[in-house]
């Protein structure tokens, strides 16, 4: 890999974090009105966690959908999946009312893409 595309690239990826976390700090336009350091601490790992939460469902979401159409036979490569992002958030209603049905169990978490019928497996990369 080139430096160049490295240092054109990391920048990026940085500030697609920095604006996916700041959306998930809806409220008070990001500003930590708190005075006192460790409950600035608080705020900021707890937005940082929520973050990383809805990472994870993005991530989780996305890997069952592309296996699905990789079993469907259309063809996904590492290429298409290097381009997919899980700072995705129009499908989150931060506004919402939200159902918890606790006697319901998820289907297990898909960890790895099957990209063909050879048993070559790639590590999800989204």
């Amino acid at each position: 890999m080139r430096f160049w595309y490295v240092c054109l690239n990391a920048p990026n990826i940085a500030e697609a974090w920095n604006g996916f976390v700041q959306w998930v700090a809806f409220g008070g336009e990001g500003v930590i009105r708190q005075n006192n350091r460790e409950e600035q601490r608080k705020i900021i790992r707890y937005n940082h966690l929520v973050a990383n939460l809805v990472v994870f469902h993005n991530v989780v979401s996305m890997t069952r959908v592309l296996q699905d159409l990789i079993d469907a036979g259309y063809p996904v490569t590492p290429e298409i999946i290097a381009r997919l992002s899980p700072y995705k958030t129009e499908h989150i209603n931060r506004f919402g009312r939200y159902e918890l049905r606790f006697d319901h169990v998820p289907p297990p978490i898909t960890e790895e893409l099957w990209l063909s019928s050879v048993p070559s497996k790639v590590e999800t990369m989204c």
